[in-house]
């Protein structure tokens, strides 16, 4: 099969955990782990979140007062490298020598006139305590929203529309390599009056950008990992239940919060009614079991309705 995985940044980074190229490391080898399990006979795509990694090199340029901060394009097209270097590697011990990568930074293409630059809601970046956020979005000009019982920098997210770099992934992927692209949803870029290709302040969804990517190399299965082993109604109270399988009309009627699930369920519902193809929601460590057919939420428009596990 053609698969696409998509790690979350959050996965990568987590909650609470001190941004440490170390801490990194750590997390991007147990994706990998899961992943080189899943090689043997597929074609893979490897695309991940970068918000966090985004937010620690906003602060770092914040922090070099003699020149202006570098935008957020520029920040999203270093963290693409930064982390596909440590997948490459993590990923290349596992697996046999002759197995080539390739990293590649992908522009994709957004709408000047999209509605999320009037309503930023992607969070980047560390969390604060509401004090902490409100004296930072004083100070720079932040947008601020909440995120669980803390706050973080919000930026626009607009919707992709697309990837520029769609042929080579192609031919890399026909010539056997392991491609890892469109990490962070992508370096945001758009068309000027002049026709000119610019980059843009604000970081793309990477599970939209996933789906398209996906659907754009005609894959066969999405993966969707999260740090949850499923998408799930009531989440966090004793009612909670994980989906099993669900039709992507039935999925959407549900609604998930827009700064968690939402997103990944926009995501996969997209790529399932677009292609006719499954896309799975699921725990970074239950990576082969998905491919498998054995855990998380399958999207597909194969069978009506929703079923529990």
């Amino acid at each position: 099969m053609r698969i696409v995985v998509a790690l979350g940044g959050n996965a990568l980074l987590r909650r609470g955990e001190p941004m440490t190229a170390d801490n990194q490391r750590a997390n991007i080898r147990i994706a990998t782990e899961q992943i080189a399990k899943i090689h043997p006979g597929n074609q893979l795509v490897i695309a991940h979140g970068n918000g966090p990694q985004v937010g620690l090199l906003s602060l770092q340029a914040a922090a070099y007062t003699s020149v202006t901060p570098y935008p957020l394009d520029v920040l999203g097209a270093e963290t693409e490298g930064m982390i596909g270097y440590i997948i490459e590697q993590e990923l290349g011990n596992l697996l046999a020598f002759e197995v080539p990568f390739a990293t590649l930074l992908t522009q994709v293409e957004v709408d000047a006139n999209d509605p999320a630059f009037k309503n930023p809601t992607k969070p980047i970046g560390p969390v604060y305590t509401k004090d902490e956020a409100e004296k930072l979005a004083a100070e720079k000009g932040w947008a601020i929203a909440p995120d669980g019982d803390k706050f973080r920098r919000v930026v626009a997210s607009p919707k992709p529309k697309r990837i520029f770099e769609i042929r080579p992934i192609k031919w890399l992927l026909d010539k056997g390599s392991i491609v890892i692209c469109a990490g962070g949803g992508g370096i945001p870029t758009m068309y000027d009056e002049n026709r000119k290709l610019q980059g843009i302040e604000a970081v793309i969804d990477k599970d939209l950008c996933s789906s398209l990517l996906a659907e754009q190399l005609e894959a066969d299965l999405l993966v969707i990992a999260t740090d949850v082993n499923a998408a799930f109604i009531d989440y966090g109270k004793p009612t909670q239940k994980a989906i099993g399988q669900a039709h992507p009309d039935e999925l959407e009627r549900l609604g998930f919060a827009a700064g968690s699930m939402g997103p990944k369920v926009q995501a996969a519902c997209e790529f399932a009614r677009h292609t006719g193809k499954v896309a799975v929601i699921g725990s970074l460590s239950d990576i082969e079991a998905i491919v498998q057919g054995k855990a998380g939420t399958r999207v597909s428009t194969a069978a009506p309705g929703i079923s529990y596990r």
